[in-house]
């Protein structure tokens, strides 16, 4: 009987991940899930993105914490949308509180959503929540083991953000075989190397962004 009830959850939730795709996709909006873990630089990389995409598409936001509403209230002075969805320990985002978030959001100006997931690279990655694309947030601090450790995410998502690529001269990180990593387990994923602090990158993964929520649907 356990079985059955954790099937019957699972299932409920595939489901409501594919209205909420169905919606989106109906609105002609792109959402982005993008998973790294806590200090990956999620929050600063959506910031530069947000100011880049500014007069070129309508964004939105949906800021995923376990406790705070810190990034959420760090995010308010770009005067987008922001629903703050606080998960009070869980580890990951779900379908219903998404759905939640949208209807909050009035999409009628609306081109693309950022979910910011909570900073895990475990849960996150085994749930879909809508999106039309998962981000794998990496940063060199954290090594360049990251992609064998945390399989699932890398093969899934459909691009990868290697952040604070300005901090490699100060690191023992390998970019060889963080690449080999990555293109073992999904050569099909751009990888983009990005700098926050001095804005390397920055204008590859935004001109990637643009052309893949042209590209979505035939993903």
């Amino acid at each position: 009987m356990e079985i059955k009830v954790i099937r019957h959850l699972l299932d409920e939730s595939t489901k409501r991940a594919g209205e909420i795709r169905a919606l989106l996709d109906n609105s002609d909006i792109f959402m982005v899930n993008m998973i790294g873990s806590p200090g990956s630089g999620k929050t600063s990389l959506l910031e530069k993105t947000l100011v880049a995409l500014r007069g070129r598409l309508g964004c939105a936001v949906i800021e995923g914490d376990v406790a705070t509403d810190r990034d959420a209230v760090r995010l308010q002075k770009y005067e987008i949308p922001i629903c703050l969805i606080n998960t009070r320990g869980a580890c990951h985002l779900e379908p219903m509180s998404i759905r939640k978030a949208i209807d909050e959001i009035d999409l009628a100006a609306i081109d693309v959503i950022f979910v910011e997931n909570v900073g895990n690279l475990v849960c996150p990655a085994e749930f879909d929540i809508g999106e039309h694309a998962k981000i794998a947030v990496a940063s060199v601090p954290e090594g360049h083991d990251k992609p064998e450790k945390y399989p699932l995410l890398f093969n899934e998502c459909k691009a990868v953000v290697l952040n604070k690529i300005d901090l490699q001269p100060f690191t023992d990180f390998d970019a060889a075989a963080f690449y080999e990593s990555v293109k073992k387990l999904n050569a099909e994923a751009p990888v983009f190397e990005t700098s926050c602090r001095n804005g390397e990158g920055l204008q590859e993964w935004i001109e990637w962004l643009v052309d893949a929520r042209k590209t979505a649907a035939r993903w």
